[in-house]
């Protein structure tokens, strides 16, 4: 989105003699005029269906417009940010994430809120009659299974857990597997958030992880170091977690708010 710059009009004065364009009273009136900000947010790939009409409904309200939002995985974000991106607004999909985001001194820890909450799924096509009603059926499949790089993506990291909670997965602290890329058609089943169903077509949910087979799946969100519209960074957070209609944004692609 374009932020539109505002127009300040030259004031009179009391002869009726127009105040010459670049005077003080002009400037004055001009300056009193408020910018249209424009924020610029990084965020986990999962949210780039709700997180939009989100913006849009802030932008109706508000008059805040938005740069063309940055969806990746979380990992990918926090390098962007290492390497010089300015970001205003910060959401990741893990703690760990935002963590790394902190250490770096990416983000500022004063304005950091837990603020949703996921689950973890095992997803299978439309229509198809693979069957899963335990993580650890995903033995038995006749196929690929689908996880995501625990490298970069969080979702990954948490799969690694969920798996090692049956056994599946030798790694000490689930993150450290590599698995190989498969396209979509290629795969029986996949481990996704449960707020991914709502992003791509052809899949359904087959199984929900339990939630003591892994870590709780938290998105934070902070302002970024870097941004110069720090208040309205944090402004934008606290709409996020506590307009009524953006709750019900949320709810319907997924997502619940973090308590």
């Amino acid at each position: 989105a374009v932020a539109a710059a505002g127009l300040g009009l030259a004031g009179c004065s009391g002869s009726k003699t127009s105040e010459p364009a670049g005077s003080d009273a002009g400037s004055a009136k001009a300056s009193s005029k408020k910018e249209t900000v424009e924020l610029q947010v990084f965020a986990a790939n999962s949210l780039e269906k709700a997180l939009p009409e989100v913006q849009g409904l802030y932008t109706d309200q508000t008059g805040t417009t938005f740069a063309d939002t940055q969806f990746k995985a979380s990992g990918d974000l926090v390098e962007q940010m290492r390497a010089g991106a300015t970001v205003d607004v910060l959401i990741t999909a893990s703690k760990g994430t935002m963590d790394d985001a902190e250490t770096a001194e990416l983000v500022d820890t004063d304005t950091r809120e837990d603020m949703f909450v996921n689950d973890l799924v095992i997803i299978r096509a439309e229509d198809s009659d693979t069957k899963i009603e335990a993580i650890a059926d995903v033995a038995n499949l006749d196929g690929k299974i689908a996880i995501g790089d625990a490298k970069t993506v969080p979702a990954g990291k948490y799969a690694n857990q969920a798996l090692a909670s049956v056994g599946l997965y030798t790694g000490i602290a689930g993150d450290d597997g590599e698995y190989a890329y498969v396209s979509t058609g290629d795969c029986v089943a996949g481990f996704v958030y449960s707020s991914d169903i709502f992003r791509y077509d052809g899949i359904e949910e087959a199984f929900v992880c339990p939630e003591d087979s892994h870590k709780p799946i938290v998105y934070p969100g902070a302002v970024a170091e870097s941004s110069e519209h720090a208040d309205e960074a944090k402004a934008f957070i606290d709409f996020c977690l506590t307009n009524k209609k953006a709750q019900k944004i949320w709810a319907k692609y997924g997502f619940e708010l973090s308590e």
